[in-house]
Formats: structure tokens, C-alpha cells, sequence
């Protein structure tokens, strides 16, 4: 390749680079989502306002035998208020339910908050009464999942789930 002057400047041939659609969803989802651990920042465009989001989980945790601080921390653990919010691991909504708790809870809209954290608050009620109200192990189950933690009889030796379990224990007793 050649590279001409133009008035006394060089000119550099452009190449054009093809970069395929996945490149560029990645690229916005980095752009819009930056660095966040839950992957949406509390409160962004996409969030309830929080009398919303706290008037529906305290109405599905009174249903449903749950204390509403811990419903809500596990609410903000998982999805910082943002009921469009989606895992790299499919889990969706508020209360980040993977497809097959969704289902097991007759979910049908996991990115409806009402029904979300109604599933949300039921599968954390019977996480609860099958640790006998241990909400350490609750969580940790809502995290890792119940078979980790009766594999591990406790905690799974997990780094995230360690520090969600310490995140939510955290804002729970803040609340």
C-alpha cells in the first residue's frame, strides 16, 4: 500500500473492518451496563421507584411468611431493583429466578415484579422452613442451590456464594 500526500499530510488508506453483530451487542451491554456486580445499577431507568418496589414485597412477604427486610435485600442482592434484569445465567427479574424455579412457582412472567417476587418470596419461605429458619443456609441455598448446600452441610466453599451470602445477611440487618 502506498500512502499519498494530500497538502502536505500523509494520507493512511482506511481498512474496513468487519465486525459481526455480536461484537457490537457485547460492546452496548459493556457500555450500558459497565462494571456492576448484579450487572444493573440500583435504581437505573429500568428500576421501580422504591415505594413501588417496597409496597410489592411487602405484600408478597406477608403472604408468603418471609420478613420483608429479607426479601428486599435478597431483592436488591440480585437485581439492584431492576425487574428487566437477566443473568449471564438465565436467571430473570427482580428476585433473579432461573427458568425452572420460575416454573416449579407457576411463574409465567419472571419480568413481572408482582409475580416475580411472589415466586421469589415463596421458593425463600420453603428454603426457609427446610433449614429450619436458618436464614444463613436460606440464602446460601437461594444462591447455590439447595443440593450445594446439603452436599457441603453449610455454606458451599463457593467465593460468590459467600460473599452474597454476607452481602444480603448485611443489608438484611440493616433494613
Amino acid at each position: 500500500m502506498r500512502v499519498r500526500s494530500k497538502g502536505g499530510y500523509p494520507q493512511i488508506p482506511m481498512m474496513r473492518i468487519k465486525i459481526r453483530k455480536s461484537a457490537y451487542a457485547a460492546l452496548l451491554l459493556t457500555f450500558l451496563y459497565g462494571c456492576s456486580d448484579a450487572g444493573y445499577l440500583p435504581y437505573a431507568p429500568h428500576a421501580l421507584a422504591p415505594a413501588e418496589l417496597q409496597a410489592i414485597v411487602g405484600e408478597a412477604s406477608a403472604r408468603n411468611g418471609v420478613p420483608p427486610a429479607l426479601a428486599s435485600a435478597v431483592v436488591m442482592a440480585e437485581s439492584g431493583g431492576n425487574p428487566s434484569a437477566i443473568s449471564p445465567a438465565g436467571a430473570q427479574g427482580l428476585m433473579q429466578l432461573m427458568p425452572g424455579t420460575a416454573a416449579t412457582y407457576n411463574v409465567a412472567n419472571p419480568f413481572d415484579p408482582r409475580a416475580n417476587v411472589e415466586g421469589g418470596t415463596r421458593y425463600l419461605h420453603d428454603l426457609l422452613a427446610r433449614y429450619g429458619n436458618n436464614v444463613t443456609l436460606a440464602v446460601a441455598a437461594y444462591n447455590a442451590g439447595p443440593a450445594a448446600v446439603d452436599s457441603y452441610h453449610g455454606i458451599p466453599p463457593y467465593a460468590e456464594t459467600r460473599a452474597y451470602v454476607a452481602r444480603v445477611l448485611t443489608a438484611y440487618r440493616s433494613y
